[in-house]
C-alpha cells in the first residue's frame, strides 16, 4: 500500500518533516517515491512553517494512495491557509 506520511529529518530538539509519498513496507526516514512538501514545527518569524503541494496530495489520493492522521490534518491546515487572503 503506498501512503502519505512525514518523513523526519533535522537536528535533536529541531525537527523537521518531508511530506513524502512511500510504500507503506519502507522505513519512516527510508526511500520515497516522491516529496510533496514540509512541515516544520520550528518556525520563527518570517519562516515559512508548512508547504504542501496540494494538486499532487490530491492525485496520490485519487489514486489510493492513504493519508496519515498527521498529514491530513496538515493538507486541512494548507487549504485553509490558501483558502484565506495573504495580509
Amino acid at each position: 500500500m503506498v501512503v502519505i506520511r512525514l518523513a523526519r529529518g533535522g537536528a535533536n530538539k529541531r525537527p523537521f518533516y518531508n511530506i513524502v509519498v512511500a510504500d507503506s513496507r519502507s522505513r519512516r526516514d527510508g526511500s520515497f517515491i516522491e516529496r510533496l512538501g514540509f512541515y516544520n514545527p520550528m518556525a520563527a518569524g518570517g519562516e515559512q512553517g508548512l508547504r504542501v503541494a496540494l494538486d499532487r496530495v490530491a492525485y496520490w489520493a485519487g489514486v489510493g494512495a492513504q493519508l496519515s492522521p498527521t498529514v491530513k490534518r496538515l493538507v486541512g491546515e494548507a487549504k485553509v491557509q490558501t483558502a484565506a487572503p495573504a495580509a
